[in-house]
C-alpha cells in the first residue's frame, strides 16, 4: 500500500470512529427516552478502484424489534381499554356503597325498615314517624345520587372520547407529514433516525386509543392498519368525525340518535365490542357510553320501579285517592312501566307526608289521603308499609329476570352483580396490564445498556487513537522523504 493510501485509510478511520462516537454520545443521552431507538453505525469496506482502501460509513441503523413492538402496542390498547371498563365498574360499585354501610343504598332500606318497625310501637311518637320520613327521603337520595353518579359517568366518558378522537386526527396528521419528510432525508441520504423516533412516539400514541399494526412501504413510508383491518393511514390519513354531548340524561342513547357515534371519514362506523376499532380505550369508552352505565342505570331505575309500586299499590293504603301517588314519587306523579328509565334520578317522597314541604307526619299513620289525624294508637297501616317494604312480589322490569323477590333481596342482587362485575373487569384489566409490562420491558431489554455503550466508547477510543498513530507515522515518513 502505498502512503496516500495508508493516509486515506487511516483518516476514512477517524471519520468511521467519529460517526461512531456520535451515535454511542446520543444514546447515552437517549437512554432514558422509551421512543428512542438504539443507534448503530453500519459500516463497509471502501473500494477505490479494484482495491479497498479504508472503511466508509453506509449508514446509522435503528436497533427495533419490530414484531415486538407491535405486539406491545397491541397489549398496550388491551390494556388501556380494560382498564375504562375496570374503573366504572368500580365507580358503579362505589356509589352502591357496602351493604354492611348504613349510608348504602341498602343500608338505607334497612333503615327504612327498621324504623316502620319502631313506629309501629308507638304510632303516636311523632319523634319516631320523622324517623321513617328521614329514612324514606334518604332512600330517595341515594336513588338519585347512584343515578347522578352513572349518568355523570356517561358525561365524562363521551368527554374522553371527544378528547381522543381529536387526539386521533392530530396524531393521524402529523404522521403523514412525517412519512413525506422522511423521503425527502432519506432521499438525500441524510440520517433520518430523528425523525423515525418521532414517528415511533406518534404511533405510540394512536396505539394506546385504536390497536394498530404498522406495514412498512418504499422510501421510507409506513401504512397503518387496525387490528380489525380498518386503514388509518395507506398514503392518505383518515378523519375522525365525532361531536360530545353538552348534557347526557337517562333516557339519551345513541340508538335514538341523542348521542354522537364516531365517523371515518364521514361515514358512520360501528364502535361496538368485536368492531374494526375494538380493543383499545376509544371503544371501550363507547361501551361505557353506550352499553354498561345504560345496564347499570336501567337496574337501577327497575330497583326505583319496584320500590314506588310496592307502596302505589291501592291495597296498601285505601284512603289514598285513585290515580294518586304512594309513599314514594316519580317527581310528584304517579309512576307508570312507561316512565321508568330514569325514575331513580326523579324518585321522591310524597310531599303529603314531608314537613319541609307542607305534608304532616300524622299521614303515615293515618294514610296519604287523611285530613285530620286519626286514633294516635292506630298501628296498621304501618305495618302495613312494613309489610309491602319486605313482601315477595313479581319483578315486572325487564332489568331483573322475572321471578318473585323482596325489596332487599332485589338491591342485593344489583349489589351483588355490580361485584360480580367489578371484579371481572379488574381481573381482565390485571391480567391485560401485566401482559403489556410484559412486552414491554422485553422491549425496553432491546433499548440502550449503558454499560455496553461504554464498553462501544472505549473500543471507538481505541480505533480513533490507531488510526490517528498511523497518521502519525504516515507523517513521520512524508518527513523523512523531505529531508532526502
Amino acid at each position: 500500500m502505498s502512503i496516500t493510501g495508508a493516509l486515506s485509510s487511516a483518516l476514512s478511520g477517524l471519520t468511521a470512529a467519529g460517526r461512531a462516537s456520535e451515535a454511542v454520545s446520543s444514546n447515552v443521552a437517549n437512554a432514558l427516552n422509551p421512543n428512542y431507538a438504539r443507534r448503530e453505525v453500519q459500516l463497509a469496506s471502501r473500494l477505490v478502484g479494484d482495491t479497498g482502501q479504508g472503511v466508509t460509513v453506509t449508514g446509522i441503523g435503528r436497533d427495533v424489534n419490530a414484531i415486538l413492538l407491535g405486539d406491545s402496542r397491541v397489549a398496550g390498547a388491551r390494556s388501556s381499554g380494560a382498564a375504562e371498563i375496570a374503573a366504572f365498574a368500580s365507580r358503579f360499585e362505589t356509589a352502591l356503597g357496602d351493604p354492611t354501610d348504613g349510608a348504602s343504598l341498602t343500608g338505607r332500606i334497612g333503615t327504612l325498615d327498621r324504623t316502620l318497625i319502631s313506629a309501629q310501637s308507638r304510632p303516636d311518637d311523632e319523634v319516631r314517624l320523622a324517623a321513617v320520613a328521614n329514612a324514606a327521603r334518604a332512600l330517595t337520595d341515594s336513588f338519585g345520587a347512584v343515578s347522578a353518579s352513572v349518568q355523570t359517568a356517561r358525561q365524562q366518558t363521551d368527554q374522553r372520547i371527544g378528547a381522543q378522537v381529536d387526539t386521533l386526527n392530530s396524531a393521524i396528521r402529523q404522521l403523514s407529514d412525517l412519512n413525506g419528510q422522511i423521503v425527502a432525508v432519506t432521499g438525500n441520504r441524510r440520517d433520518s433516525s430523528a425523525l423515525l423516533d418521532q414517528r415511533q412516539a406518534l404511533i405510540g400514541t394512536i396505539a394506546a386509543i385504536v390497536p394498530v399494526r404498522e406495514i412498512a412501504q418504499e422510501n421510507g413510508r409506513v401504512a397503518l392498519y387496525t387490528t380489525g383491518g380498518a386503514p388509518l393511514l395507506d398514503g392518505r390519513g383518515v378523519t375522525f368525525g365525532f361531536t360530545p354531548t353538552g348534557t347526557i340524561t337517562e333516557d339519551m342513547t345513541l340508538a335514538s340518535g341523542a348521542l354522537s357515534g364516531l365517523t371515518m371519514n364521514g361515514r358512520p362506523v360501528s364502535t361496538a365490542q368485536g368492531s374494526i376499532l375494538d380493543g383499545g380505550s376509544l371503544v371501550a369508552n363507547f361501551r361505557v357510553r353506550d352499553e354498561l352505565a345504560p345496564a347499570a342505570q336501567a337496574q337501577l331505575d327497575g330497583l326505583a320501579r319496584d320500590l314506588v309500586e310496592r307502596f302505589q299499590d291501592p291495597a296498601v293504603d285505601p284512603t289514598r285517592p285513585p290515580g294518586a301517588p304512594g309513599l314514594f314519587t316519580d317527581a310528584g306523579l304517579i309512576a307508570t312501566p312507561a316512565t321508568e328509565a330514569g325514575l331513580a334520578g326523579r324518585l321522591t317522597l310524597n310531599i303529603a307526608v314531608d314537613p319541609a314541604q307542607g305534608g304532616a307526619l300524622f299521614r303515615l299513620r293515618d294514610g296519604l289521603g287523611a285530613t285530620v289525624p286519626g286514633p294516635v294508637g292506630n298501628s296498621s297501616l304501618l305495618g302495613t308499609l312494613q309489610s309491602a317494604l319486605n313482601e315477595s312480589r313479581p319483578q315486572a322490569s325487564l332489568a331483573f329476570a322475572p321471578g318473585n323477590r323482596s325489596l332487599t333481596l332485589l338491591s342485593g342482587q344489583v349489589v351483588s352483580e355490580a361485584a360480580r362485575g367489578r371484579l371481572t373487569a379488574e381481573t381482565e384489566a390485571s391480567y391485560a396490564s401485566a401482559r403489556a409490562d410484559a412486552l414491554e420491558t422485553l422491549r425496553l431489554k432491546d433499548g440502550v445498556d449503558t454499560d455496553r455503550e461504554m464498553q462501544d466508547l472505549l473500543q471507538v477510543e481505541n480505533a480513533y487513537a490507531a488510526n490517528a498513530k498511523v497518521i502519525k507515522t504516515v507523517d513521520d515518513l512524508m518527513q523523512i522523504l523531505l529531508g532526502l
